[in-house]
């Protein structure tokens, strides 16, 4: 992986509008009405975003139980998109291992749920 052409240049404001933020997942259950295999999960992003649902496909690497306690980071300023009878509320993040499956973004060290990524 790790050969797709870089995307095009942006302003930095551009970068500011995505708002990406960490939580904990709260919740992990199979998700069998993905098309793809995926988990739903709740993550809560602290008091003021609160717990938002995801859907990702992360099972390669990923059991539900793994996951609970886990800090992630995701995109919480998307619009909301339907997938099967859910809908996903934010974008939990991460990248491709080398056979391309996902691996997910998460802070080194612990930080407070809802901090914003800069």
């Amino acid at each position: 992986m790790g050969t797709e052409e870089p995307a095009a240049e942006i302003a930095f404001p551009d970068f500011m509008k995505v708002d990406i933020r960490v939580g904990t997942v709260v919740e992990a259950a199979p998700f069998p009405e993905a098309r793809k295999p995926a988990y739903r999960l709740v993550i809560d992003f602290g008091e003021t975003i609160g717990r938002k649902k995801s859907s990702a496909q992360i099972t390669r690497h990923y059991t539900p139980e793994t996951l609970i306690g886990r800090k992630v980071v995701a995109v919480v300023n998307f619009p909301p998109r339907q997938i099967g009878p859910m809908r996903s509320e934010v974008l939990t993040l991460g990248v491709p291992d080398a056979d391309g499956e996902v691996v997910l973004l998460q802070p080194s060290h612990d930080v407070p749920n809802g901090g914003r990524m800069f």
